[in-house]
């Protein structure tokens, strides 16, 4: 399938080997608790992919960052899913070290050290509720002195038992009885925090989704991101860039997935020329209009970089689970009955319409974007 053949070679580009040594495990094997596809993520380089090259990384141009995913999905549905969040991670604090006087000098000697040292990191942002406000952070800071001692839990949490260091959104909460959206930097060794048991699905298990507790972690006041008076727009930056970025690659390594179905029934001439040409046509579509998106974004992301990567999310979203259960029927009952791997390929990219934010939560701001109104995502 072309598609994923330029794919494959970008990701080869980026990362020498890391395709083949995954295709060489058994699929049960990539996608169970405590397999070894994380850190062969690591292994080949996979931290620095968005990092620009000035900290060391490749600096990845977006589309080149979507064929990366898109690749990784088509051979396992749980490192994708947990490396989209590290991305996403790397995507929103890089985009501030960009500018001078956004990060602290501990921030980015710490962000300095993330492809050296090879450090994957967790996010800690909205957890797995669809509806939820995508802003509400789950854990709260108390002010302490020299910084701020951190309560509450993440969960589900990908990378909870690979992560270097967790950046989590808080409120910090003051004694007027205000609370300030903020943004910490905790290592994933730091006393209080723990990581407890949590997902039960035997589909993505190897993407670490567990709980991540903190029980009165303190971390240093140089390692929270604050808007402050002096840059009120610090935090609407970072989550914008942030977002436009997860969005575009969780669909694309989900669509990895419904792809390398597509091209199992190619390869095997399952069904009709015409049946597999529509097919083709269909997951093409798809594929173009998430490409379309990484064409778009330029070095500055703003409402209307959110507006078009949420339409081609839902898009997707809604597309490939009909993509996936077309190609399951046309493979046929007997490659059913033999094993279990492409029917769990294919159940695997229902859970995009579980991340956030779920199609409920932005109907009302996406249709007030187009009525000309701002986008205000809650």
């Amino acid at each position: 399938m072309r598609s994923l053949d330029t794919a494959r070679a970008v990701c080869e580009q980026f990362h020498p080997g890391l395709l083949k040594e995954i295709e060489q495990i058994p699929y049960a094997d990539r996608e169970q608790p405590g397999g070894p596809v994380i850190d062969l993520f690591r292994i080949h380089g996979g931290v620095g992919l968005l990092v620009p090259e000035e900290y060391g990384g490749h600096g990845a141009a977006p589309l080149d960052a979507l064929r990366v995913q898109l690749a990784l999905g088509a051979v396992s549905p749980s490192l994708v899913a947990a490396v989209s969040m590290h991305h996403f991670t790397v995507a929103m604090l890089y985009s501030l070290a960009g500018k001078k006087g956004r990060l602290t000098s501990a921030q980015t000697g710490l962000l300095r050290r993330i492809v050296p040292d090879q450090q994957v990191m967790a996010s800690g942002w909205a957890e797995g509720r669809t509806e939820q406000n995508i802003l509400t952070p789950a854990v709260t800071a108390r002010p302490v002195d020299g910084g701020y001692l951190l309560s509450g839990a993440k969960k589900p949490c990908s990378l909870s038992r690979s992560m270097s260091l967790l950046t989590a959104s808080i409120a910090i909460h003051h004694q007027d009885g205000t609370a300030e959206l903020a943004l910490a930097l905790v290592p994933a060794d730091a006393p209080g925090l723990s990581v407890h048991p949590f997902w039960g699905n035997d589909l993505l298990a190897g993407a670490e989704s567990d709980e991540v507790r903190l029980t009165d972690v303190f971390v240093p006041a140089d390692m929270v991101v604050r808007a402050g008076a002096d840059d009120p727009h610090r935090l609407d930056d970072l989550q914008t860039a942030g977002f436009v970025w997860f969005e575009m690659l969780i669909s694309a390594g989900y669509a990895g997935g419904a792809a390398a179905l597509v091209e199992q029934v190619l390869e095997r001439e399952r069904g009709s020329v015409q049946e597999r040409a529509a097919l083709a046509v269909e997951m093409d579509s798809a594929l173009s209009l998430l490409e379309g998106v990484a064409r778009a974004i330029g070095p500055e992301t703003d409402e209307e970089s959110v507006a078009r990567v949420l339409v081609a999310r839902y898009t997707v979203q809604k597309a490939l689970p009909r993509i996936a259960g077309q190609a399951l029927e046309l493979l046929g009952g007997l490659d059913f009955i033999l094993g279990p791997t492409h029917g769990r390929a294919a159940a695997a990219v229902h859970a995009l319409a579980f991340h956030p934010p779920g199609r409920g939560a932005a109907a009302e701001p996406l249709l007030r974007y187009f009525d000309g109104g701002p986008l205000v995502l809650s």
